[in-house]
């Protein structure tokens, strides 16, 4: 059998097994995949997204795809963790039949994942920080609430994805039991952790290559001066170790940086991701905007429009022309058709250590708790239906998700709180969302804090609208053939 008459009789899934687990075949089997995903998603486009659009999906799961076989060259993903990845993200993420059935009860296909913040407490104190995280808070998510949560988004979503954030995950424990052993109590789940790294010793690295299910992303602010001067004197050095660690035995890391003013040029350039892609062997990237909550809510940290733009430019070039897989919350919008929060059909919802359900880890507004809906019979698919969970996918799909190709707003805009917000507030007062902390109830009666969100969406709208306009919903912006675009 051929590769084409496998991917024709539904065994792409073998062939993508087959040709990342031998170098001779994978030369032959990964330009055939891109080539399948370039019709599957443009040339079929069965959703009539703008072709842009499509595009940018394309080459950001080309270069998830070539970042993976840069990692399997150098040898820095071991076999057993190669095959342990392939069976939870081919067989129960990407590939994965039960969703349909989700969708079949709910009228909607529910999130892909979630993003939970087991426990507050963290051993750094960093500047901004949105987690507001200490090492003194003992708020956590107790072990039979964090397992059921796990265990329903599987067995009532069909998702197997999970994103585990914070505080520090690896300070994580209730009852003697930690992150590790929650993850191993899961073997069909793949997570991705945030993690600061300096808590990434030895066994923990042993212990997360024997699992083979969870991939570390390590913050980081910049080089070894940016990282020190947020996050602590010497966290860098902690850092690195943790990294070399993680290459020693074969666990696939990232790193995950904060974007703020004072670093937005220098996390985007080519030298920033050469040391961390190149010399440490990250095999990929998640950039994280600033946002003015937590403690001081300021808006004088965030990168300004000007910057963002820039931001966005670079940094679809790196994914279009280095082949490395770098996504930015805000920036890379258009590969996820706008905001993915509040639960919608491919994307997610946060859940903290005090059980409260916001639309997004960004957002300090509680829809519901987790704990209440259990202790009153209720399950994950009743935590859809509040309100405002409901009211922020009404405003996703009226912004351009539920609408035609060129009737679509833009995407270099997604956010409803950073980019529309007040739209968003509205939104949060209209359903009486509940602040999360001090600073997020401030913020709603705080007109300075309000007057400044408002005019930074107004501003980067503005500069953005003709790069959306040009490069996204003209007709010129799709090539007469559409291969030219794969050579």
């Amino acid at each position: 059998m051929n590769l084409e008459q496998a991917f024709q009789k539904g065994a792409f899934r073998s062939v993508i097994r087959m040709g990342l687990t031998s170098a001779p075949t994978r030369r032959v089997a990964l330009p055939f995949v891109e080539k399948k995903i370039w019709r599957a998603l443009i040339e079929d486009d069965p959703c009539d997204r703008p072709w842009q659009v499509q595009k940018d999906k394309f080459d950001i799961v080309a270069a998830l795809l070539h970042s993976v076989d840069r990692a399997l060259k150098d040898g820095r993903i071991s076999k057993h963790v190669l095959h342990r990845l392939l069976g939870t993200l081919l067989d129960n993420v990407w590939f994965n039949q039960r969703r349909q059935q989700a969708e079949e009860r709910l009228g909607f296909e529910p999130p892909l994942f979630l993003t939970i913040s087991p426990g507050k407490r963290c051993n750094l104190h960093c500047t901004g920080c949105y987690a507001y995280s200490d090492a003194r808070s003992a708020a956590r998510l107790d072990w039979d609430t964090f397992d059921r949560i796990l265990a329903e988004k599987e067995r009532l979503w069909g998702s197997y994805f999970t994103v585990i954030s914070g505080g520090e995950p690896f300070l994580w424990e209730d009852r003697g039991r930690n992150l590790l052993d929650m993850i191993a109590a899961h073997p069909s789940h793949f997570f991705l952790v945030y993690t600061n790294g300096t808590l990434i010793t030895e066994p923990v690295a042993g212990e997360l290559a024997r699992l083979g299910n969870a991939t570390p992303a390590i913050s980081v602010e910049g080089f070894e001066t940016e990282t020190d001067g947020r996050r602590g004197q010497g966290v860098h050095r902690r850092i690195l170790g943790a990294m070399a660690r993680l290459r020693e035995v074969g666990v696939p890391f990232g790193i995950s940086v904060t974007a703020t003013r004072e670093n937005a040029d220098l996390v985007t350039s080519d030298g920033f991701a050469d040391y961390y892609f190149d010399e440490q062997g990250a095999t990929y990237a998640w950039l994280f905007q600033y946002m003015p909550i937590g403690r001081g809510h300021t808006l004088d940290l965030m990168v300004t429009p000007a910057q963002r733009l820039r931001m966005y430019e670079r940094t679809w070039r790196m994914v279009r022309e280095r082949r490395r897989f770098v996504a930015d919350l805000w920036n890379s919008g258009t590969a996820t058709n706008g905001c993915i929060a509040a639960g919608r059909t491919g994307g997610y919802l946060y859940i903290d250590w005090n059980g409260d359900v916001t639309p997004c880890v960004f957002v300090p507004y509680a829809a519901a708790n987790i704990k209440e809906i259990f202790r009153n019979g209720g399950n994950l698919d009743t935590l859809l239906g509040a309100p405002f969970l409901k009211r922020i996918r009404r405003w996703q799909g009226e912004y351009g998700y539920a609408r035609s190709s060129q009737e679509t707003g833009n995407w270099l805009c997604p956010c409803s709180m950073r980019d529309h917000f007040q739209d968003f507030l509205h939104a949060v007062r209209e359903c009486e969302a509940r602040p999360t902390d001090e600073a997020a109830s401030a913020a709603l009666t705080d007109r300075d804090y309000q007057a400044g969100m408002i005019a930074y969406g107004k501003e980067y709208g503005r500069l953005s609208s003709p790069c959306w306009r040009q490069q996204y919903l003209a007709e010129a912006a799709a090539p007469q053939a559409a291969g030219a675009a794969l050579g």
